[in-house]
């Protein structure tokens, strides 16, 4: 994807002041498995798609436990988020060994982002190619960051990022004023509900998505397939249900007959 002469160095900036190959990074977390994160004011709740690239192989981790308090889920280079993913754990281990207490959540998205954005001025690196939502639980809450390739942070109450993410965030966009209030199990069910959503009519089962929960009763753990799957039994369900008032007034509008004008 040569685009031209400003896009092989991360340091040359083009004549209308763009850096191509964060650019490229960035489309490289567009092009990942979608991934979905939502908050409230007690948890916070991540999800992903993680489909085998071939029925031979297993499927690669996106979701990623850094300390008991907080959570990862990438989206881009799954390569690129494991190293991350270490770096954020390292540093959890320093502050609790020396502070005694965990981590802020957004301290250690500050020291991601710092250290994403060294990546950008240097010519002998590259940028990362991998977007991360940080989950997590401190003294003010939990929290839900987005980190970027260009090495920007943001504070969200529902993201979603990757592949056909847009329709995840359609969904996320019409229920996340609702969320600050929200119990465990309905930010589960939307979760699953966005992680559908991105599948373009593709059976959501267990075995392709993974759900991880961090509260203020729980510390940061992945959700087993068992449990998983009885969640989206119960929103098929409710889906269904849904469906069910619609379908009954179209056949009761069949029954009537026209008006003559």
């Amino acid at each position: 994807m040569f685009r031209n002469q400003y896009d092989t160095d991360v340091t040359t900036w083009s004549p209308a002041g763009r850096l191509f190959q964060v650019e490229y990074a960035m489309e490289a977390v567009k092009q990942g498995s979608a991934a979905i994160g939502l908050r409230s004011a007690t948890h916070a709740v991540l999800a992903t798609v993680n489909k085998a690239s071939s029925e031979l192989s297993s499927a690669q981790r996106k979701v990623f436990k850094v300390d008991d308090h907080i959570g990862v889920a990438i989206a881009g280079l799954t390569a690129d988020g494991r190293v991350l993913s270490r770096y954020l754990r390292n540093e959890c281990i320093n502050h609790s060994f020396v502070y005694e207490s965990p981590l802020p959540v957004g301290r250690l998205v500050v020291r991601l982002a710092d250290k994403a954005q060294v990546c950008t001025q240097r010519s002998w690196k590259r940028p990362y190619g991998v977007g991360l939502l940080v989950a997590g639980l401190d003294e003010s809450g939990a929290h839900l960051y987005y980190n970027c390739p260009s090495g920007n942070y943001f504070e969200y109450q529902a993201f979603a990022i990757g592949s056909r993410s847009q329709a995840a965030k359609t969904f996320l966009e019409r229920k996340f004023e609702a969320y600050p209030n929200a119990s465990r199990d309905e930010l589960v069910k939307d979760a699953l509900f966005a992680i559908k959503e991105t599948l373009q009519g593709e059976k959501l089962t267990s075995s392709i998505c993974t759900v991880a929960v961090v509260g203020a009763d729980e510390p940061f753990h992945v959700l087993d397939q068992k449990t998983i799957q009885e969640l989206i039994d119960s929103v098929e369900t409710r889906e269904e249900a849904a469906a069910e008032p619609g379908a009954m007034q179209e056949d009761q509008g069949q029954d009537v007959a026209p008006m003559d004008i």
